[in-house]
């Protein structure tokens, strides 16, 4: 299995929240590299797997996921989380913003996003 990257979430109050985060780490050298109104990503210009996620919500999700791991086959991952019974807490399905994922439950209680870019878990 490949992981590609891992993005800590920080759920945010609202979107003044996410400017004023992003004007923060703005000063610490991360620039934006997505935002959608509900979900500021912002990474590394020189090493752009290094990135945070500051979210206000997450629309159709159940919570706001503590963390974000994205891997080459989302499908394979998904599969091999759920024979061993770990507990899915979204369902796997293609996003309108261009990312396949699913939300599960590690033992500490945290909702981790497990992702790919791409649609079918291809990672393309």
């Amino acid at each position: 299995m490949t992981v590609r990257r891992i993005v800590p979430d920080i759920p945010v109050v609202s979107g003044e929240h996410l400017d004023a985060n992003r004007d923060f780490y703005g000063l610490l050298g991360f620039e934006e590299v997505m935002h959608l109104g509900w979900v500021t990503t912002l990474a590394s210009p020189s090493n752009p797997t290094a990135q945070i996620s500051f979210l206000t919500e997450d629309p159709g999700a159940p919570v706001v996921p503590d963390l974000s791991v994205e891997v080459a086959d989302v499908d394979g991952v998904y599969a091999r989380l759920a024979a061993a019974g770990a507990e899915i807490v979204r369902d796997i399905r293609d996003e309108e913003w261009g990312v396949r994922r699913f939300f599960v439950r590690d033992p500490n209680g945290r909702v981790v996003n497990v992702l790919t870019h791409g649609a079918g878990g291809t990672g393309v």
